[in-house]
């Protein structure tokens, strides 16, 4: 093998910011080498959990301040523990969370209608600004949805005349 030198002078730009008199963050960070050995900065004051955070394996503990508007809950919370339990580069993680929004939504309008309030999904997906800027889009996605529901109504219609007889 041949000897391999740590000379990168040939590289333009090459060391930049090696001269500390040439150091962008100047005045305002004072160098102490510690950063390499975990937090260097003093840890603000960290937000109390009032209730479940999921968060990621790879860290060892909840980021200081994070958002407790919705805490997981039903099958969708259910979906998004198992997912938490896989790593971030594992599609065992990202697949379940996209699942668990979708079920998400469901238990959403399960329980605005329990609750009395029937939504309003036409506002709700922006079909009107979508029915003003891709009509063409809007009219193709309802009658594959026409066609869809048109097929499950066939199928179950046709399943019960074979099941009585006719």
């Amino acid at each position: 093998m041949e000897n391999i030198t740590n000379d990168y002078s040939h590289i333009k730009g090459w060391g930049i910011d090696a001269d500390p008199k040439n150091d962008p963050t100047y005045p305002m960070k004072k160098r102490n080498n510690g950063e390499h050995m975990g937090y260097s900065w003093t840890r603000p004051t960290l937000q109390p959990e009032t209730v479940e955070v999921l968060h990621s394996i790879e860290r060892p503990n909840v980021t200081a301040v994070f958002g407790t508007s919705t805490p997981p809950s039903g099958l969708s919370g259910m979906i998004r523990r198992l997912a938490f339990k896989k790593s971030e580069n594992d599609y065992g993680h990202w697949l379940p969370l996209i699942l668990a929004d979708r079920i998400n939504v469901v238990e959403g309008i399960i329980e605005d209608l329990r609750s009395g309030i029937v939504p309003n999904i036409f506002a709700e997906k922006g079909m009107k600004a979508e029915w003003k800027h891709n009509r063409s889009g809007v009219i193709r996605q309802m009658a594959v949805t026409a066609i869809i529901a048109y097929g499950f109504v066939a199928f179950y219609r046709a399943k019960k005349r074979r099941d009585r007889g006719y």
